[in-house]
């Protein structure tokens, strides 16, 4: 059983996976343009096993990634949140955001959100967040939450061929350096 977990921005409402969240997150892993940092689009049974892996992440750790929620439409439009999967370089807090959604400032809304999470209630000391070197979009979006460059990592198989770069912060830097929201 997922934990009854729930927190709200302004325009999002952040929450384990559901089941009916499913359709949505199968269209958006299909999209090329979407997953070109995250291993590529994907048949809707691998996007299956990846969505149900984060509901046993959530299931069996008590956290992974939330399904974002637009208030305004009550549509899924992509996950943020904490993940840590076994041979991953750190704790991470990580984002995607369906294409029809980005450039709104709704993945750093969910990441502030997050970032809060893992540190006030998971009671992480760091987070960190492994991005692709070509992803610009979302080493800006580290760089605005205050994190910085500290390291190269190899991710664990099946993504071990890839190297990224690891951006991150303490949670005291977090602390004296917070961003506000606006939106």
């Amino acid at each position: 059983m997922l934990p009854d977990i729930q927190l709200e921005t302004a325009r999002l409402i952040l929450r384990p996976p559901r089941l009916e969240d499913f359709d949505a997150w199968a269209i958006a892993t299909a999209d090329p343009v979407s997953m070109k940092f995250l291993g590529g689009p994907q048949a809707r049974s691998t996007a299956w096993r990846g969505f149900t892996t984060m509901a046993g992440s959530w299931a069996m750790l008590g956290f992974g990634m939330f399904s974002l929620i637009e208030k305004a439409s009550g549509r899924w439009i992509g996950r943020a949140g904490p993940w840590m999967p076994e041979g991953w370089p750190g704790t991470e807090v990580g984002w995607s955001i369906s294409r029809d959604a980005e450039g709104k400032g709704l993945a750093f809304e969910a990441a502030v959100a997050s970032m809060d999470y893992a540190f006030d209630v998971l009671g992480w000391s760091d987070v960190i967040h492994c991005i692709n070197d070509e992803n610009q979009r979302s080493a800006a979006l580290a760089l605005r939450l205050g994190s910085q460059r500290l390291r190269r990592a190899k991710l664990p198989p099946p993504y071990q061929e890839d190297e990224v770069q690891v951006w991150g912060q303490t949670r005291d830097a977090w602390r004296q350096r917070r961003p506000a929201l606006t939106a």
